[in-house]
């Protein structure tokens, strides 16, 4: 009898969470992307961040919400690797740029974040970047400096969409990626984070979106399927 009223009160809760807390077991994905002066994110500067927050329909399936997106002042004593800063094409010494500093950046970000995941009904915010570990590294990086001690993401999760892009298209190049999946991608815009955050978003969306469709989710009521189907079928044989 126990059981039986603690099952009922496990599926009352679930229900009463959102899709989006129920699909990613509570936690929040949000894209981000940043562009630096360098590989090495505890020595060069965070140059750009931006961070597309994502939203779930009745039905389940992701799509962008909204983009917020910060030009950043190189930290005081950063390297500026001459190479790297010729790849994006970004001159951190341009006063047309408008840059906030890290600490202006992520208290922003920080702020947007919350909002929205309490709102989606999950408990912990975790990055999705297309190389995660390097954005990942950046973003922990910059915290530090800042001595924020509060912040919304998950120190070491993340989801990649290169790898996820690697198993469900066969690419790992984001450009590539987005290609396959038919999402619109233009090489002279890219390496500008809010471009390449929003691009990354949409493959993100296109793969779990995918996933569903094909049945891989919700699990739970798929196993729970199989298994009164199994059942019947052991009953028909007896």
């Amino acid at each position: 009898m126990t059981e039986t009223t603690s099952t009922k009160a496990s599926n009352t809760k679930t229900k009463e969470k959102s899709l989006f807390a129920q699909r990613f077991r509570g936690y929040f994905p949000v894209v981000i992307d940043v562009e630096t002066a360098g590989f090495n994110a505890q020595t060069d500067a965070l140059l750009e961040i931006a961070v597309s927050i994502l939203t779930m329909d009745d039905n389940g399936l992701l799509s962008l919400d909204e983009t917020i997106q910060f030009n950043v002042e190189p930290f005081e004593g950063a390297n500026l690797e001459k190479k790297a800063l010729e790849f994006t094409g970004i001159d951190p010494t341009n006063p047309l740029r408008g840059a906030v500093s890290e600490e202006y950046s992520l208290k922003a970000i920080f702020k947007l974040v919350r909002k929205k995941m309490k709102t989606a009904g999950c408990q912990r915010a975790v990055i999705v970047a297309h190389n995660a570990a390097f954005d990942l590294g950046f973003l922990n990086a910059t915290i530090k400096r800042c001595a924020i001690k509060r912040s919304p993401f998950h120190p070491f999760v993340s989801f990649d969409t290169t790898t996820l892009s690697g198993l469900a298209l066969g690419q790992t190049v984001l450009a590539k990626a987005c290609a396959t999946a038919n999402i619109d991608f233009n090489n002279s815009e890219a390496h500008s984070a809010l471009y390449d955050t929003e691009k990354t978003a949409e493959l993100f969306c296109f793969i779990v979106n995918k996933w569903q469709t094909l049945g891989g989710w919700p699990l739970v009521i798929k196993n729970e399927e199989n298994s009164e189907n199994s059942e019947n079928n052991n009953d028909i044989q007896k």
